[in-house]
C-alpha cells in the first residue's frame, strides 16, 4: 500500500498509483504554465497559492474518475487544471471576503498585496481556466458554466442568509451543495467525460462528487473549530471571528432553541458578541471545541460521506472504485 498526494490516499494497485501520480504531476506543470504572464508581478501573484501547495483534491478526483474510461485521453489533464484553477480563484476571492490573513500556511494574497490585487488575480485565474476550457469543447464549457453559476449562487445565498421560516441548517447544506459540491461534482464529471466513460458512469460519479464535496466542506467546518493552524493551514476560528455560521454553530443554535439550556444560550450570546477581541474569540473557540454541537457536526459529515460511498454502488469493481471509497473515509478522518 502506498500513499498518493498530499491528501494521503493509499492505493493498492501499482498501475493505478502510477497513472494517478503521473496525472497529478502533469496537472502541476499545467498549473504553473497556466499562471504565467508576460507581467512578472501577475505571475508572482497568480502562482502564490499554486506554489503554496494544497491537497489537489479536485485533480485527484479527475484522475480517479478517468479510470472508468481511457485515463490517457487528451482532455483529462487539462480538465483537471481547469477545476483547480477555478478552485484557486475562489480562494483568492474568499480570503478578501473573509479578511483572512493566512491561506495554506502562507500569507494570504490580500494581506500581502491588498484586496484589489487579490480580487483581480482571482479574475485572472478564471480567465485562464476559460481559455483552457475553450479547447475542450462546448459541452465542457456548458458543464463548467453551470457549475460556476451554482458556486456563485451558493456564495450569494450564504451572504444573504436563510429566508424567514427556512431551517438554517437546511439552508446551509444547500449553500454547501453550490459553493463546494458543484465543483467537486464537476471534477468527477470531467474525469469521466474526458475519458469517454459510459454516460451512466458519468452520472454516478457526478452524484458521488456532489455528496463528497459537501462532506469535505463539513469536515472543514469541524477543522475550523477543532484544529490548530498547523493542521488546517489557516487561522483556527476564522469563520467564527467573521460571524460566518458554519455547521457547528448552527447545530449549537438549534440545540439552544430546542432545549433552552442556560449554558447553550450563554455561548450563543458570546458568539453574537464582538469576536474581533482575541480573548473573547479564544473563549468561544474553547467552548465550542468541547460542546456536543461539534460532535453533531462530525456525525453530519459522516452521513454525507456514507451517502457518497453508497452512490458508487453501480460502478464496476475497479481499483479506482476502491480508491474513491477510501476518499470517503479520508474525509471523515479529517473531521476526527
Amino acid at each position: 500500500m502506498t500513499v498518493v498526494g498530499p491528501f494521503g490516499l493509499s492505493v493498492r494497485d501499482q498501475a493505478l498509483e502510477a497513472d494517478v501520480q503521473a496525472g497529478l504531476a502533469a496537472v502541476e506543470e499545467g498549473l504553473l504554465e497556466a499562471t504565467k504572464s508576460e507581467v512578472p508581478f501577475i505571475t508572482e501573484a497568480a502562482q502564490h497559492l499554486v506554489r503554496a501547495g494544497g491537497k489537489r483534491f479536485r485533480p485527484l478526483l479527475v484522475m480517479l474518475a478517468a479510470q472508468f474510461g481511457d485515463p490517457y485521453a487528451p482532455g483529462v489533464v487539462p480538465s483537471a487544471v481547469v477545476v483547480e484553477l477555478t478552485h484557486l480563484a475562489t480562494l483568492y476571492h474568499d480570503d478578501v471576503m473573509d479578511e483572512a490573513a493566512v491561506r495554506r500556511g502562507v500569507e494570504s494574497a490580500n494581506t500581502r498585496w491588498g484586496n484589489s490585487v487579490a480580487v483581480l488575480t482571482g479574475d485572472f485565474l478564471f480567465a485562464r481556466a476559460s481559455h483552457i476550457l475553450a479547447d475542450l469543447g462546448p459541452e465542457a464549457v456548458r458543464v463548467q458554466a453551470e457549475a460556476f453559476e451554482r458556486l456563485v449562487t451558493g456564495q450569494i445565498l450564504e451572504t444573504a442568509g436563510p429566508q424567514d421560516g427556512r431551517d438554517p441548517v437546511e439552508h446551509y447544506l444547500d449553500v454547501l451543495s453550490g459553493k463546494t459540491g458543484s465543483l467537486v461534482a464537476v471534477s468527477c464529471r470531467f474525469g469521466a467525460m474526458m475519458s469517454g466513460a459510459d454516460e451512466t458512469m458519468v452520472d454516478v460519479l457526478t452524484q458521488y462528487g456532489e455528496r463528497l464535496g459537501v462532506a469535505f466542506q463539513l469536515a472543514d467546518d469541524v477543522l475550523d473549530i477543532a484544529s490548530d493552524s498547523h493542521e488546517s493551514g489557516k487561522t483556527p476560528g476564522t469563520d467564527l471571528r467573521e460571524g460566518i455560521p458554519t455547521l457547528p454553530v448552527l447545530r449549537l443554535r438549534e440545540r439552544a432553541e430546542r432545549l433552552g439550556l442556560a449554558e447553550d444560550i450563554a455561548l450563543c450570546e458570546l458568539l453574537d458578541s464582538d469576536l474581533s477581541d482575541d480573548a473573547r474569540h479564544a473563549e468561544a473557540l474553547a467552548a465550542l471545541r468541547v460542546h456536543p454541537a461539534l460532535e453533531q457536526a462530525r456525525r453530519d459529515t459522516v452521513r454525507y460521506a456514507e451517502d457518497a460511498r453508497a452512490a458508487l454502488a453501480p460502478l464496476p469493481d475497479l481499483d479506482a472504485k476502491a480508491a474513491l471509497m477510501e476518499l470517503c473515509d479520508a474525509v471523515v478522518h479529517r473531521a476526527g
